[in-house]
């Protein structure tokens, strides 16, 4: 971060030492000290004192700052949709195998795992779901700008937007028709196999 070395320049300028410059935000130089050298960062009334101390604005002050903030926010942000969507399609696998194990298992004791998988697969499609609103993500382009650090503009945001309703509609077909598959082909595999 570049308030650290924001911090020390201006000090220097100044003509004033770590104890000095400490005396006058009311910390320790031990905590001058911190910041100087990137381990911690001012608290927003820190950051004003050292504002009037220096005669800069807030904003000259942490501008480099600010950007590495919006970076590392965005980055976290990617992250935390790739892990979210990693598990959903890992509960994804899961409700198959559920699916197959309820098969061949039979009785309540299969529907009960096939049901709890597919509960525990719900619960993270809603998270996956809620970071998407959390970012204004609604179509695949739009998701896979994000994963990338890029944003639409508006134009294409709006073309995006009126693909939105037929995604959806794909979607639910799609699920609907894997659904059909699975409880016709399902039967057939477990009866080649030998369990029927």
């Amino acid at each position: 971060m570049e308030i650290s070395t924001q911090i020390k320049q201006h000090r220097t300028a100044a003509g004033l030492s770590q104890e000095e410059l400490a005396e006058q935000l009311f910390v320790t130089r031990q905590t001058l000290s911190n910041w100087e050298t990137g381990k911690t960062y001012p608290d927003i009334n820190s950051l004003l004192r050292l504002s009037a101390v220096f005669h800069v604005s807030l904003d000259e002050l942490v501008k480099g700052d600010i950007k590495t903030m919006e970076e590392e926010i965005k980055k976290v942000d990617i992250e935390e949709l790739h892990r979210e969507t990693r598990m959903l399609y890992t509960m994804m696998a899961v409700v198959v195998l559920s699916d197959v194990l309820a098969a061949v298992i039979g009785g309540i004791l299969g529907y009960v795992m096939f049901f709890a998988s597919l509960a525990v697969l719900l619960v993270y499609g809603l998270r996956v779901d809620n970071l998407m609103k959390k970012h204004n993500l609604s179509t695949y382009r739009e998701i896979k700008a994000f994963l990338d650090g890029k944003r639409l503009d508006e134009l294409e945001t709006a073309v995006e937007k009126g693909k939105q309703p037929y995604q959806m509609a794909v979607l639910i077909l799609a699920i609907a028709f894997a659904g059909a598959v699975s409880a016709i082909v399902m039967p057939i595999v477990l009866g080649l196999l030998g369990f029927f």
